[in-house]
């Protein structure tokens, strides 16, 4: 195992302080916690918070900054934060109007922000769940009972964060979260594995020309293993699963993210993304925006990601268009 990092049981703390140190102009990190803060405090605004398993950066403290998320709590890789940590992010995003948890659907994580919730509640504050389901790939996996939340959790962070920026109520953001994750479908692909520090080697195998479709970000399988094959031929076989998702049709309009999962080159994505700008095009459906690049990631996975956001109100790209303070949107 090959890692810049100065010993296993170090790699989460010594990131958190990497990451307040290198932008104290937009975070800080909370003493005593693993919770990364936004440094402008707005009185009156419903807070946002986020979190999960440390290995997804720039998810999900990447986020954290005027116009997104309030916090975010950073767990040990692919864990679960704990229920005390995530009370202590919305403590810290508590402004008066109540606090939105946006969770990705691990059954760790909804257990977990649902017992910070308990607590929250016991303290009087008001607090709200969105839970985030975009993964079409398998109806349950290893951590999960449902679909997983992956790549699209980034999209519901950045419009409902613009939401709470103009002042929406906590019911309203609730509301909001829910149509958007109804909205948003992803489909992923590894091409090799990744590596926890701790665990020093591969999570699973792949054959040097083998692809497995439908991957989780914790390296959970997906639904079948292929031959390596062009992208042109693989951005197919992740748009068409999505198309029949959406039921897009002609003159709908859609918002694209096509995510690096940590070591697939920028290259790539935008070539991969040229061939789904041509699929789409085929289809006379409405490319709104893409986005390319690290959204999600997956430690050092080599892989790729596609998010089709189909755009059921216009306000939501006024949304993601947007300018924000954060580090990585």
């Amino acid at each position: 195992m090959k890692k810049i990092i100065n010993g296993t049981e170090e790699v989460v703390e010594q990131m958190i302080e990497g990451l307040a140190k290198s932008h104290p102009d937009l975070i800080h990190r909370i003493e005593g916690t693993r919770v990364l803060a936004r440094n402008e405090a707005r009185p009156g605004k419903v807070g946002l918070v986020s979190g999960g398993g440390s290995g997804h950066e720039p998810a999900h403290a990447g986020y954290v900054g005027k116009g997104m998320l309030s916090a975010a709590v950073c767990g040990d890789v692919f864990t679960s934060p704990t229920p005390d940590q995530i009370y202590e992010a919305i403590k810290a995003s508590d402004q008066g109007k109540g606090v939105l948890l946006i969770v990705k659907n691990y059954t760790g994580d909804v257990m977990n922000f649902d017992m910070a919730a308990d607590l929250a509640d016991a303290d009087d504050i008001k607090v709200a769940q969105v839970i985030v389901d975009d993964d079409i790939a398998v109806e349950d996996s290893t951590f999960t009972t449902g679909r997983r939340g992956v790549a699209g959790t980034v999209l519901v962070h950045k419009i409902l964060g613009a939401a709470a920026e103009a002042g929406a109520a906590l019911e309203d953001l609730e509301a909001l979260g829910k149509k958007l994750v109804s909205a948003i479908k992803t489909l992923g692909v590894a091409l090799s594995p990744c590596t926890v520090p701790e665990v020093g080697h591969p999570g699973f195998e792949l054959k040097d020309d083998e692809i497995e479709l439908g991957i989780g970000i914790h390296g959970e399988p997906g639904f079948k293993r292929e031959k390596v094959m062009p992208s042109k031929e693989l951005a197919k076989q992740l748009y068409f699963q999505l198309q029949k998702e959406h039921q897009l049709k002609a003159d709908d309009k859609v918002v694209v993210l096509v995510n690096g999962m940590g070591a697939t080159p920028l290259m790539e994505q935008y070539i991969f993304a040229n061939d789904v700008h041509e699929l789409l095009a085929d289809a006379h459906v409405e490319v709104a925006e893409t986005l390319v690049g690290d959204y999600m990631t997956s430690l050092d996975m080599a892989g790729i990601s596609l998010t089709i956001l189909k755009l059921e109100d216009e306000k939501w790209l006024d949304m993601i268009h947007l300018p924000v303070a954060t580090i990585a949107w």
